[in-house]
């Protein structure tokens, strides 16, 4: 595998795309602060580049995984793969609900509020509610087989295009040499589309502007400061999970969280801006190619973790959980936590492929306990979106930090390649070594 060299950009700093989306991220900020409504109105370029960008994501997750499991040469490693997958994406996704739970009790960010649910108007949620009630572990389970082989491209479903990749790719392989053209097509049609890819990013500032415009504009300070202590004890625990959890995991692997942020800086930005990590998902795949782990890794650690491996979901859903029942003195037994977090491995796996996912999510799970009042959500319906910025920043570092943990225990990384692009540990520790003293 050869190692890619960054040549500097003709413009400088201004011709990085980093820079770009956070000069468009700081306009929108401003727009949307001195003038509310026409920063309210500019919600349709932040829409117009997500929907760029998931136009894509069927196409490039299909010809990534079918690629990456049809030049396996052994097929029994990708049912290891799935299964190491699974098993590492269960104990953080556990992890992330137990420090979300404790941070919480101790904080203790709702108490003396003292909400009456029963004035608490619920038109406001009534359609989160109800599509709340579509969500089942048997619903779950079904929607990941598409009615037909083409809808799951159409329905822009992730779990039911990488069901279907990952049937083609394995048929793919079984054929043997018969299959060579159309592997051919498919190495060639991946050019194409992450080609596509490159060009819809040049509009990554005007979206990450549209996008950032239309938060500052439509909830304003007023949410920030109503309920300003569940944002920053929110935004607390996910920066001391990131860094702890999170980083102790990456230096297992041999790499800098520091420098893996800084690698990934410019779909940090993008996420932060436009609060959906699906805007980066087709570029993840490909820095992380580039970073040294093996494709099909990467093309099914990515897609799968993008349902399953939603760290900073699972640290919204049990901190807002917790914050509600605080905030309508809604008396929690140790018994009920434990429950809670039952509950929330299952229906966590649900927030993908949902509009207003981690909403829809809380409001089954609150339905599926029945202890805490539903109609409470209504309370963090105005800065669910500010919410958003943490919990997608810690999916994004979550998934990437997943596709380096499940590529070294695989023996499929590259950390020659690695240092090359980010350094690694041992990299460091072998040139501090050779210092003089």
């Amino acid at each position: 595998m050869t190692v890619e060299v960054k040549r500097p950009s003709r413009f400088g700093l201004f011709g990085q795309l980093w820079f770009q989306v956070l000069a468009g991220t700081v306009i929108g900020v401003l727009l949307g602060w001195l003038a509310p409504d026409i920063g309210s109105a500019m919600k349709p370029f932040g829409d117009a580049f997500i929907k760029m960008i998931r136009m894509m994501i069927g196409p490039i997750i299909f010809v990534t995984v079918v690629h990456g499991i049809a030049g396996m040469s052994d097929m029994r490693s990708v049912g290891r793969l799935a299964l190491k997958s699974i098993i590492y994406f269960e104990v953080i996704t556990i992890l992330a609900l137990i420090v979300g739970l404790v941070a919480v009790d101790l904080w203790q960010p709702g108490a003396g509020m003292n909400i009456d649910p029963a004035t608490i108007d619920m038109a406001s949620i009534q359609g989160y509610v109800h599509t709340a009630h579509d969500q089942s572990i048997v619903s779950y389970i079904m929607a990941i087989i598409p009615n037909t082989l083409v809808s799951a491209f159409t329905e822009a479903h992730v779990l039911q295009v990488l069901f279907v990749a990952v049937l083609f790719g394995v048929a793919l392989a079984a054929v043997g040499e018969r299959g060579k053209p159309v592997m051919n097509v498919i190495e060639s049609a991946s050019g194409v589309l992450f080609k596509i890819i490159g060009y819809v990013m040049y509009f990554a500032p005007i979206g990450a502007f549209g996008a950032i415009a239309f938060t500052v504009g439509q909830f304003g300070a007023g949410s920030l400061l109503s309920l300003g202590e569940l944002i920053i004890e929110f935004f607390v625990v996910c920066a001391a999970f990131t860094v702890f959890v999170l980083g102790a995991v990456c230096w297992w692997t041999g790499a800098s969280l520091w420098r893996l942020m800084g690698y990934l800086r410019d779909e940090i930005i993008i996420v932060a801006a436009t609060t959906s990590t699906e805007t980066v998902l087709p570029r993840l795949i490909e820095k992380m190619k580039k970073l040294g782990c093996e494709e099909g890794v990467v093309g099914f650690v990515i897609p799968a973790g993008y349902s399953f491996n939603l760290d900073g979901t699972c640290l919204y859903l049990t901190t807002v959980a917790l914050f509600l029942a605080q905030a309508t003195n809604t008396e929690l037994t140790v018994w009920h936590q434990l429950g809670l977090i039952a509950v929330l491995l299952l229906t966590s796996k649900g927030a993908a492929g949902v509009a207003g996912a981690a909403f829809v999510v809380l409001a089954a799970t609150l339905g599926t306990t029945g202890t805490i009042p539903v109609a409470s959500i209504a309370l963090i319906l105005g800065i669910h979106r500010i919410l958003a910025e943490g919990l997608t920043f810690v999916n994004l570092i979550g998934n990437a930090i997943a596709v380096l943990v499940i590529a070294k225990w695989e023996g499929k990384l590259d950390e020659k390649v690695m240092a090359a692009q980010i350094g690694t540990r041992r990299t460091r520790q072998r040139v501090l070594g050779a210092q003089p003293a």
